[in-house]
């Protein structure tokens, strides 16, 4: 049986109908786990083309996987220019597949719920809220109030109906949007953790260390992850007499409006963005040169990044929203949006290298709930639930003519 998964990522597509990500997260290995349980995976997402892959990117289809490109639209402009032809292409591709998963909340999946018949079985992957995504501070539009109350609505129904619903928390985002009684739920990480991203031991307690790094990870694309709020935070600690520097990976159109930032705070020679890096080596790189990971950010669903850090042994500190409260205790959390807060927060944790060393340990720990052998089996247990229901109903539409 073939399975329609829905992506709200951007992709390359080459000549050779290949699919290309700069992230490794999303790479073959990612879509490969699907096959576990199905034949073949359609991809159904926004792709630029080009004639070769960009540098450094990362191949996403292959063998069992192939790709059904959509406009490489950005915005709710974008979505609008190119709704009819993302419609017409997402009915062909269901009345060309057999099962239905999506990964949720993104227009594309919205489109594809709205095609699906209302009998049809689907399966929906929550790896994000909209509440927070568009949460005042988050995201930047005259009309964010109203996406948001929208999104939020949207997601609702989605899980409201579906056959079965996984999540990437354990019982953060099930609140908000609870499965339909008596369907399938379970939740786990898209994170791929094998033995080589865990640190060989919790680092030891440094005392007498006077400058200290913190490490962050996000996409600049939006402001989700507070980039702004950190560079605040930091410099009111330095103000404060704290020697900080900070590390942060990813990219996107903020990046130019945060140098500025960090300029006008007197500490821009103490930022460093790194850009995206494609694969896993050259993050952990990065992190391990950190004393502390930061994510301040206004959503999360289950951040794999802060469980990367974790794995390395990496003390974190994190705002109190989405997924990190299922990795972090109430004292390494702040609210989010607030910058003395968080700057507080980071003097308090940097100035106790025997708080920093118990962090460290219990964060190991903690990550070993997220290896990869872990979460494979219930991911197949989910796929596996999808493709019965799916083959039921097919079964039915074939008794019925």
């Amino acid at each position: 049986m073939d399975v329609l998964v829905t992506a709200s990522a951007r992709f390359a597509i080459t000549s050779d109908g290949m699919l290309w990500t700069p992230n490794q997260s999303l790479d073959y290995h990612f879509w490969s786990r699907y096959l576990d349980v199905y034949d073949e995976v359609k991809i159904l997402a926004r792709a630029k083309s080009y004639q070769l892959p960009p540098s450094g990117w990362n191949q996403a289809s292959g063998q069992g996987i192939k790709a059904i490109p959509l406009p490489d639209y950005q915005g709710g402009s974008g979505l609008v220019k190119n709704y009819t032809y993302i419609k017409k292409t997402a009915i062909a591709a269901l009345a060309n597949t057999k099962a239905v998963q999506m990964r949720l909340s993104c227009d594309i999946g919205g489109i594809v719920w709205r095609c699906l018949a209302s009998s049809r079985p689907y399966g929906i992957e929550v790896v994000n809220d909209p509440y927070d995504v568009f949460a005042p501070g988050a995201y930047k539009h005259p009309l964010r109030a109203v996406f948001r109350r929208w999104s939020t609505w949207q997601l609702q129904r989605h899980t409201a109906n579906a056959t079965a619903a996984a999540y990437v928390t354990e019982y953060s985002l099930q609140k908000r949007y609870p499965p339909k009684n008596g369907a399938f739920s379970t939740y786990f990480s898209s994170i791929d953790l094998p033995n080589s991203a865990f640190a060989a031991a919790p680092r030891e307690p440094r005392t007498g260390i006077k400058s200290f790094t913190l490490v962050s990870v996000g996409t600049l694309a939006q402001l989700y992850k507070a980039p702004d709020i950190l560079i605040k935070a930091i410099a009111v600690c330095v103000q404060e007499g704290l020697d900080l520097q900070l590390i942060w990976v990813g990219d996107g159109k903020y990046k130019r409006e945060l140098q500025t930032l960090a300029a006008e705070k007197g500490i821009n020679k103490r930022v460093t963005f790194c850009g995206y890096l494609s694969t896993r080596e050259q993050v952990i790189e990065q992190l391990d040169k950190g004393d502390l990971f930061v994510l301040p950010s206004y959503q999360e669903g289950l951040p794999k990044a802060m469980i990367e850090a974790m794995a390395r042994g990496l003390p974190c500190i994190g705002s109190n929203v989405g997924g990190i409260p299922e990795l972090l205790p109430e004292e390494d959390m702040v609210n989010p949006g607030c910058h003395i807060a968080l700057a507080h927060k980071i003097r308090e944790v940097v100035t106790n290298p025997y708080r920093l060393g118990n962090m460290s340990i219990s964060n190991l720990e903690k990550a070993k709930n997220y290896r990869e052998d872990i979460l494979q089996k219930r991911r197949i247990k989910f796929y596996s639930h999808v493709r019965e229901q799916t083959q039921t109903w097919l079964s039915s539409q074939t008794k019925s003519f």
